[in-house]
C-alpha cells in the first residue's frame, strides 16, 4: 500500500494468535495498516507513504492499528464521532501508542472494561498466586535463613501453644510439612488476649503476621517473631481429639476427618499426591492419552462375581433408609423384575391433548432435535392410541448394572484407535475381606498399549515403577525421612534398591522350582498350578532375590482372566506380575488375547455371557492388533512407598466391609 485507505467496517477480529485476547465483535472507523511480508502481521504505516522499509515492523507478539498522528483518538468516540471499540476489549488488554503512532494491543492482565463500557457496575478479578506456606519458608538446605527479616503471613492450625511469664511459643502447621513454624508471641502484641482467655489451643486455626527471624533454640534455624494475632477457628481443647500423644492407627480410622492433622497421615497424603502427580508426568511424557473409564458397567473384568449391584428397584431415601421388601418389583417365579411395566410411545402434541387425563403419570422426556418425545405409562394414564414402544424397564438402567472393579476393557477400545492409553480413577470389589491387603474402594493405574506384546508390557511397568518411586526419593525427601525414622528404618535403602537394581524376569514354573527348594516353611502349599500368595511373593522378591524387583511370567491359564492370550503351549497364558519386597505383587498384566476365536471359547469354558461382551468382541472383529497392559493398585503403590502396614491407612477415607462413613 503507497498510502492509507480510510474505511468503515464491522468484523470480527481474533487476537489470541499472539496476544491471546478474546475475539471481539466491533464496528469502528480507522486507519487500516498495511500487511508485511516479512513477520506477516499486521504492521504500523510507514512514516511516509512511499516507504517501503521494514524498520517500521512491529513486534509478532502484538497486533497494531496504525493511525496518523493528525487523528485523535478519544476513549469517547473516534473521528467519525462513533464510540471506540478498545471499550470492548478484553480483560487483559491494554492500549498504548507506539512509537510510530499505533495503536497496539498488549497483553497486560489488569482490569476490566468490557462491564464499564454496558454501563455496568463491576471490579476486577485479582490474580490467584501461588500462596506462602510453612515448607516454602523452612525448606531448603539453610532451612529458611535466606528469609530472616522479611515480614510473612502465616496461616495455619495451632499444635501446641506454652504461655510463659512474658511471651508465648506457638506452634503451628498448615499441612506442607512435617516440620511445624515456632512463632514468639510477646505480651504487647495485637490479639494476645486471645492467648490469655485460653482460646490459643492445640486444633485452633490462626493467622500469624511477623517477621522471621533467626531462633535461639537447638531444634529449628527460624522462627517467626508475631506482630499480629487473629483466631480464625476456636477449638475445644477438651474434646479436640487429636492431642500431641500417640493415637493407635485403628482409633485414627474411627476419626478419619481428623487423622490428617497427624504427621503420619499429613505425609502419606502428600507422598500419595506426589505419586499421583509423578504417574500423569509418566504417562504424558510417553505419549499415552489419559481416558476416563466409566465407573457404572454391566461387564465384570475379572469375571469373578465379586461386585457391587447398582440399581433403583430399591426405594432409597436418606431420610428413611426403611424398604419394604414388598416394594421391590419381582416376577410371579419371586425374581428380580428389570423391565416391569406397559408403556406407550405418543407425540408431543399427542400428549398435549391428553394432558387433563395425565396427571401424576411418570413420565420420561426424550429431547431431539426436531422433536420431544413423551413415555406415558398405560396403566395409570388414558393416553391416546400409539406405536407400542414394548416395556420400559422400572430399574434405572433396565438390567443389571454394577460399580466397576477395572477400566482395563475400557482402555482396550481406545487403545485400538488411539495406540497409548491409560486409566487412573476408582474401582470397586465387593469382597467380604477384612485383611490389611483389601479394600472395597481403591484407585487403578491401567494403561493400555497397542502393537505390543507381553515384552513391551514387562518394560513399560518395569519403566514407571522405576519412574515414581525416583520421583518421590527426589521431591519428598522430609517425608520420606520422617517414614524411615517412624515407620520402616530400611524404607530409603529398600526404595533406592527398586529405583537402581536391574528388574529379574523368571517363569512361574521357575518360581515353583524355588519356592519348592525352599528351606522355609509356607502356610499355603507350594505346587504347579496353585495361585502364589503374598508370602510366597515376598520370600521370591526379599529372599530368593535380596531385595530386587522381580517380574513373574507365564502363569497357568486357569488362575488367570479370560482375556489374557493363551501361550502356544496350551497350558499357560501370557501373564506377567512384578513383585517387589514388603509388598509382593505390586503389578499385575498381560498380553491380551487378540484372536476372537481363542477369545469366545475361552469364555464359552468359563461360562461367561458373551451378549455382555458384545462390544469387547467387536474389537477382535474389526481390525484387532496385539496389545498389552496393566494394572496397578494405587493404595497398595501408596503403602510400598510409605512403609505403611494397612493398606486402609493408604486412602483418604477407606471402604470396607461394614464401614461407609464420611
Amino acid at each position: 500500500m503507497s498510502g492509507l485507505k480510510r474505511l468503515s467496517f464491522s468484523s470480527s477480529i481474533f487476537f489470541s494468535r499472539h496476544s491471546r485476547l478474546q475475539q471481539q465483535l466491533f464496528s469502528v472507523s480507522v486507519c487500516m495498516p498495511r500487511f508485511c511480508g516479512l513477520c506477516h502481521t499486521m504492521c504500523s504505516p510507514p512514516t511516509t507513504s512511499a516507504s517501503t522499509s521494514s524498520s517500521s515492523c512491529t513486534s509478532i507478539f502484538r497486533y497494531a492499528i496504525g493511525v496518523s498522528k493528525s487523528l485523535k483518538i478519544s476513549e469517547k468516540s473516534n473521528c467519525l464521532g462513533r464510540k471506540q471499540w478498545p471499550m470492548q476489549s478484553s480483560t487483559n488488554a491494554k492500549w498504548v501508542e507506539s512509537e510510530n503512532s499505533s495503536l497496539v494491543v498488549e497483553n497486560e492482565g489488569k482490569k476490566a472494561t468490557g462491564a464499564k463500557s454496558k454501563g455496568l457496575s463491576s471490579s476486577s478479578v485479582p490474580l490467584f498466586k501461588k500462596r506462602l506456606r510453612i515448607v516454602d519458608i523452612k525448606g531448603g538446605p539453610d532451612e529458611g535463613l535466606k528469609r530472616v527479616g522479611e515480614q510473612l503471613l502465616v496461616r495455619g492450625w495451632v499444635r501446641t501453644c506454652r504461655l510463659q511469664k512474658a511471651f508465648s511459643f506457638i506452634e503451628v502447621n498448615d499441612g506442607s510439612t512435617v516440620s511445624n513454624l515456632q512463632a514468639i508471641a510477646t505480651a504487647n502484641i495485637e490479639g494476645y488476649e486471645k492467648i490469655d482467655l485460653g482460646l490459643i489451643t492445640t486444633g485452633s486455626s490462626v493467622l500469624l503476621d511477623g517477621v522471621l527471624v533467626e531462633s535461639q533454640g537447638s531444634k529449628q534455624k527460624v522462627e517467626l517473631q508475631v506482630s499480629k494475632l487473629t483466631l480464625v477457628g476456636e477449638s475445644d481443647a477438651t474434646t479436640f481429639p487429636v492431642q500431641k500423644k500417640k493415637l493407635s492407627r485403628e482409633y485414627l480410622r474411627t476419626i478419619a476427618h481428623l487423622r490428617p492433622r497427624t504427621n503420619t497421615f499429613g505425609a502419606v497424603a502428600r507422598v500419595r499426591s506426589a505419586l499421583a502427580f509423578a504417574t500423569h508426568k509418566f504417562f504424558q511424557e510417553m505419549g499415552f492419552v489419559w481416558l476416563a473409564s466409566p465407573i457404572v458397567t454391566a461387564a465384570d473384568c475379572e469375571g469373578a462375581g465379586e461386585q457391587f449391584c447398582v440399581t433403583t428397584l430399591i426405594p432409597n431415601s436418606h431420610t428413611n433408609p426403611n424398604t419394604p421388601i414388598n416394594k421391590i418389583p419381582c416376577t410371579k417365579d419371586g425374581l428380580i423384575d428389570w423391565s416391569q411395566g406397559d408403556y406407550q410411545l405418543v407425540t408431543g402434541k399427542q400428549f398435549m391433548c391428553s394432558l387433563p387425563k395425565a396427571q401424576g403419570a411418570a413420565l420420561l422426556i426424550i429431547q431431539s432435535t426436531s422433536v420431544a418425545l413423551l413415555i406415558i405409562q398405560s396403566t395409570s394414564v388414558a393416553a391416546p392410541s400409539a406405536p407400542s414402544m414394548g416395556p420400559l424397564p422400572q430399574d434405572f438402567f433396565g438390567r443389571p448394572a454394577y460399580l466397576t472393579v477395572s477400566g482395563q476393557l475400557n482402555a482396550e477400545t481406545y487403545a485400538t484407535a488411539l495406540c497409548d492409553v491409560y486409566t487412573f480413577g476408582p474401582t470397586f470389589r465387593a469382597e467380604n475381606s477384612n485383611t490389611s491387603r483389601h479394600l472395597a474402594e481403591f484407585w487403578m493405574i491401567e494403561p493400555e498399549l497397542a502393537f505390543a506384546d507381553l515384552k513391551d508390557d514387562m518394560a513399560c511397568a518395569s519403566a514407571y515403577l522405576q519412574y515414581v518411586v525416583k520421583y518421590i526419593l527426589d521431591n519428598c525427601k522430609e517425608d520420606m525421612e520422617f517414614f524411615s525414622t517412624w515407620i520402616e528404618k530400611d524404607l530409603t535403602t529398600r526404595l533406592t534398591n527398586v529405583a537402581e537394581k536391574e528388574i529379574i524376569h523368571v517363569t512361574y514354573s521357575d518360581v515353583i522350582d524355588i519356592l519348592s527348594k525352599a528351606k522355609k516353611k509356607f502356610e499355603f502349599p507350594v505346587k504347579w498350578g496353585c495361585d502364589l500368595q503374598s508370602e510366597h511373593e515376598r520370600y521370591i522378591a526379599e529372599d530368593a532375590f535380596e531385595g530386587s524387583p522381580v517380574i513373574v511370567t507365564d502363569y497357568p491359564k486357569d488362575i488367570k482372566a479370560f482375556y489374557m492370550r493363551e501361550n502356544d503351549d496350551g497350558k499357560t497364558v501370557a501373564a506377567m506380575d512384578l513383585l517387589v519386597p514388603r509388598v509382593g505383587e505390586l503389578i499385575g498384566g498381560s498380553q491380551r488375547e487378540e484372536r476372537l476365536e481363542k477369545l469366545e471359547k475361552r469364555m464359552d469354558a468359563l461360562g461367561l455371557n458373551k451378549d455382555s461382551y458384545w462390544w469387547y468382541l467387536d474389537l477382535r472383529r474389526y481390525g484387532s492388533v496385539p496389545h498389552a497392559g496393566f494394572g496397578l493398585g494405587f493404595e497398595r503403590l501408596v503403602q510400598f512407598a510409605t512403609g505403611i502396614e494397612n493398606i486402609r491407612d493408604a486412602i483418604p477415607f477407606p471402604r470396607t466391609p461394614g464401614s461407609a462413613d464420611f
